[in-house]
């Protein structure tokens, strides 16, 4: 995908946003990020927004659409979405900037007990059922049983620590895009497979996961069922787009399934 820049943006589309912003000062590009077509910070008269948008014509423009849709109902270490402009083929979402780094997955990193942290506060929070989230049941559909992944918690399910800013005030967790409603161990299973291709060794991984009180509430025979469902996921979305961080995520599954049949 070919980013665009700033100077991109119909002029009508960006004086829509100045409308929320203030003057724009200074716009400072971002890297990563892979569906949004734009991702910038807007320096301006009244502060610092972090802003990602999409063409029309993006097919993946509803993960934003779903982002703004639910971010009013996301926990409190979600940053807030304020504004949205959606007009001359653009929607654009402007969000709360939240300085900070990534945190390091890698075996006695500093940065693990702030991750578990997260991870318990994340496991804890249930969204009012009158709020529509897909439920993993169907998200797994024709992967896993119904009742290996099912529950009222709100995953976040792309654990990837891109997703993770730790700053000053605590850790934020960003991109909202394609939660789900299901078991209260479902985003601390992604994050143990993030560890073992971390280089963490499955057992280390595992009991890194017991600190997490959710983690408890999971059968020995979910977990397995799991770590198989995510495997074969990542395995098939690589074949389709190729990526190798999902060849390696699927390695990292496998690794953790072989430990596991060995208990």
């Amino acid at each position: 995908m070919t980013r665009r820049h700033w100077q991109d943006l119909p002029l009508a589309v960006v004086e829509a946003v100045e409308q929320n912003t203030g003057r724009i000062r200074s716009v400072e590009s971002v890297a990563t990020g892979a569906v949004s077509d734009l991702v910038v910070v807007l320096h301006t008269t009244t502060g610092t927004h972090f802003c990602k948008g999409v063409e029309s014509d993006n097919p993946l423009g509803w993960m934003h659409r779903n982002e703004a849709r639910l971010n009013p109902h996301l926990p409190g270490i979600a940053p807030r979405l304020r504004w949205l402009v959606d007009q001359d083929g653009w929607l654009l979402l402007g969000f709360d900037h939240v300085a900070g780094r990534h945190p390091d997955l890698a075996p006695n990193s500093m940065d693990l007990p702030s991750v578990a942290q997260t991870l318990t506060a994340l496991s804890e929070f249930t969204p009012s059922p009158s709020v529509k989230v897909q439920r993993a049941t169907t998200r797994w559909a024709g992967r896993l049983c119904p009742d290996v992944i099912d529950g009222d918690t709100l995953a976040h399910t792309d654990v990837t620590p891109r997703n993770f800013l730790i700053g000053p005030a605590g850790v934020v967790v960003v991109d909202w895009s394609t939660p789900c409603r299901g078991a209260a161990w479902i985003d601390t299973a992604l994050m143990v497979v993030r560890l073992v291709r971390a280089g963490h060794p499955p057992a280390d991984a595992q009991t890194w996961a017991e600190q997490i009180p959710a983690w408890t509430s999971a059968r020995a025979g979910a977990l397995d069922a799991f770590a198989g469902a995510v495997a074969e996921l990542m395995r098939d979305r690589q074949k389709k787009s190729g990526a190798p961080h999902l060849a390696s995520l699927a390695a990292a599954a496998d690794c953790w399934l072989r430990y596991r049949a060995a208990l």
